[in-house]
């Protein structure tokens, strides 16, 4: 199995509502698993950055008991968002010194952490620039496309 074969998996399971595929071919497993958010007693899939409607008539079934509290977010704020999913680390090392903290000012193009995907490590560099005002991840987090790492204040 090509990479190209392996990141159409991923981009596969990315998409579906599944947690985990498995593949075996020509003697090669591949596992793939994806982090989900427990709400209740099982897996639901909620969209984080999906508005909640404030008037409506139909409801989705599965999500129609759930609540989700987005806080306000200030209007001069810019999220630097994941390109990939994977798992977050904040610098280099363990031993060396985080990429940034809250209050550093990042310069379009710096980087601002590692994305860990497929035993690969991707610098992920900021598409914005300005002052840290929050780091949304912990060291080891799970990574999913499109989630915030950073929230800067123009």
């Amino acid at each position: 199995m090509d990479l190209k074969e392996i990141k159409r998996l991923v981009v596969l399971v990315e998409e579906a509502q599944i947690s985990h595929l498995a593949i075996e071919e020509n003697g090669v497993k591949i596992e793939i698993r994806k982090e989900l958010t427990v709400i209740g007693h099982a897996p639901q899939y909620v969209a984080a950055s999906a508005p909640l409607p404030t008037h409506h008539t139909h409801v989705h079934p599965q999500m129609s008991d759930v609540a989700v509290a987005k806080p306000a977010v200030d209007p001069n704020s810019l999220d630097v968002k994941a390109q990939m999913v994977g798992t977050f680390y904040s610098s280099s090392s363990p031993d060396v010194p985080s990429f940034i903290k809250v209050g550093d000012r990042v310069k379009k193009g710096q980087v601002i952490c590692i994305i860990e995907a497929m035993k690969l490590f991707n610098e992920i560099e900021s598409d914005h620039e300005g002052v840290v005002e929050e780091v949304c991840l912990s060291n080891g987090d799970a990574v999913e496309y499109g989630q915030v790492l950073v929230r800067l204040r123009a």
